[in-house]
């Protein structure tokens, strides 16, 4: 029988959280792509309206039925990579980096999203974290409508 009664303090919210998403699209990448990146595209399955033009090195406004949201373009790899800046919690706090890659599946595309860091130990990033996980997740489903199926999912304002 041993005495030694050391305890490892695990500390779960050490590592930052990152969201990671990957969908099957039948559309080929290039369509996908365009639906990231040309403003008329996007505001047909995401924000009702674009303020700016989504050019790398650019900081657009999204607009949607209750809320206005930044993102800044740094990357944009034809039919490969998107990437930009999005901010989270109150006076945006809190900017994670957004990354969406596509590779070419059969006549489909497979993409991958990814957003954070997420530091748990910051004030509000929890929340924030849980909302990126459902919030994307939402949105990658409105894309997937659109572009497999021609139909907008989004929640109509009457």
């Amino acid at each position: 029988m041993s005495t030694d009664d050391t305890r490892t303090e695990v500390d779960p919210l050490a590592a930052p959280r990152t969201v990671r998403i990957v969908r099957r699209f039948n559309a080929p990448p290039s369509r996908v792509f365009r639906c990231w990146t040309d403003p008329e595209e996007l505001v047909r399955w995401f924000p009702e309206r674009i303020e700016g033009s989504l050019a790398k090195g650019t900081r657009s406004i999204l607009v949607f039925p209750d809320s206005r949201v930044w993102w800044d373009v740094t990357v944009l790899d034809r039919e490969r990579r998107f990437e930009f800046h999005w901010p989270w919690l109150p006076a945006d706090a809190l900017e994670t980096t957004v990354t969406v890659t596509l590779q070419p599946a059969g006549y489909g595309t497979l993409m991958t999203l990814t957003d954070g860091p997420f530091d748990l130990h910051l004030r509000g990033t929890l929340d924030a974290y849980a909302e990126a996980r459902e919030g994307w997740g939402e949105a990658l489903a409105w894309l997937r409508a659109y572009t497999d199926f021609s139909v907008d999912l989004r929640p109509r304002q009457y």
